[in-house]
């Protein structure tokens, strides 16, 4: 891949990619979708297989796909200076509205009508992870191919479930591992090289960190840092990465606070990993907010700013393919195992029967993840204000 030879403004870049970083409701597929217009359909800035090469690259990239898109589709037009320029304004708009919904949601005493709004979001939340999880496992498994695999596949994403309901902060351990093991099962049998020299290698010193982290902002850095650098697979394995370290680990938060900060991160445009800025505000305030937020998006410009030169012989490499196989159909089920552990925080009986109706507008009537999730907020006001308990 080439950058583009004709220079594009950096104005023209901040326009455009503040427009869908106001306007970029839904997730990855929504963000993949204002971009293939914008940049393919509406300038012909880049060719379709150009933008899908760009797609295969950073979905095997860890850290938020969507957002290492925006940030390479820039890079394209104004290399480095049209990068970051791109990426702060995809990213920017949704961290200043998340924070601000944080601040109200995470107040000592918020009305119960947000009360009730929140706990109807969060009633919704286990079966978005649950309908995140099965949108991944369908071109998982088919890319799976022979048998062999597929029971490799079905072992990997088993021991994510586990790993999501028992195994807690150290689940990264696991994701990185069974990559690992992925790559020594396909590789070493095959040829007797190891996989020395791939990168899943250089997280495993920085994975085992964990237990050596006792809390403060080292914790919060820490935190941030698995969602950014060391989680693969999309926007939803952030949860089932920060979920036991917000609130059992740290006590940043209660159960039902963190259904609140995956489900503002659900309804605000950008980037779903926006959720990290919640955990990181209920910490420490505003400046544990920015603070996550930084953390977690740095290694996203990195991983472009360094590497989207060599993106071609990333998406080829065997190891890198294999370890991102391993890890890959691990998080999908660590994320559908997030599902079990997200329900568990309900409080109400009444938000059970809530989630049914979340998980029959998602897998039967196949609504939008904002519109459900609206809905179920929208009902929860109703309970908090004919006195049901929020």
């Amino acid at each position: 891949m080439h950058q583009h030879d004709e220079r594009v403004s950096l104005a023209t870049i901040a326009t455009g990619w503040l427009r869908i970083g106001v306007t970029g409701f839904g997730g990855p597929p929504a963000h993949i979708a204002m971009f293939r217009s914008l940049c393919v359909d509406r300038h012909q800035w880049l060719t379709a297989p150009e933008f899908e090469d760009a797609i295969a690259a950073t979905n095997l990239l860890p850290g938020p796909a969507s957002t290492q898109l925006a940030i390479y589709c820039a890079w394209r037009l104004r290399g480095r200076t049209g990068a970051i320029l791109g990426g702060l304004c995809f990213i920017v708009p949704g961290l200043i509205l998340i924070l601000g919904l944080a601040s109200v949601f995470l107040a000592s005493h918020p009305p119960s009508w947000i009360l009730g709004a929140a706990a109807g979001a969060g009633a919704a939340v286990p079966a978005v992870a649950a309908h995140a999880a099965d949108g991944l496992r369908k071109p998982s498994w088919h890319r799976a191919g022979e048998s062999g695999r597929r029971a490799r596949w079905l072992v990997y994403a088993s021991a994510g479930v586990l790993g999501a309901i028992f195994v807690g902060a150290s689940l990264v351990l696991l994701i990185v591992g069974l990559g690992v093991a992925e790559v020594l099962l396909t590789h070493t049998r095959g040829n007797g090289a190891g996989p020395r020299g791939h990168r899943a290698i250089l997280t495993w010193p920085v994975a085992t960190v964990t237990p050596l982290i006792s809390g403060g902002v080292a914790a919060l850095a820490w935190v941030a840092l698995k969602v950014g650098a060391l989680s693969y697979g999309g926007g939803f394995v952030i949860v089932p990465l920060m979920q036991h370290d917000a609130v059992v680990t740290y006590h940043w938060m209660t159960g039902g606070q963190f259904l609140d900060a995956v489900a503002l991160g659900q309804i605000t445009p950008g980037p779903v990993v926006q959720t990290v800025a919640v955990v990181g505000y209920a910490a420490s305030g505003l400046g544990g907010g920015l603070l996550a937020a930084l953390v977690a998006f740095t290694p996203s410009f990195l991983f472009i700013l360094l590497g989207a030169r060599h993106f071609n012989r990333i998406r080829t490499a065997p190891r890198i393919q294999a370890f991102f196989f391993g890890a890959g159909a691990t998080v999908i089920g660590a994320i559908a195992g997030s599902a079990v552990t997200l329900a568990l925080e309900w409080q109400h009986l009444w938000q059970v029967g809530l989630a049914v109706v979340a998980a029959g507008g998602l897998f039967l009537l196949r609504r939008s993840v904002v519109l459900v999730l609206l809905f179920c907020a929208a009902a929860g006001i109703v309970a908090s204000l004919v006195g049901w308990p929020t």
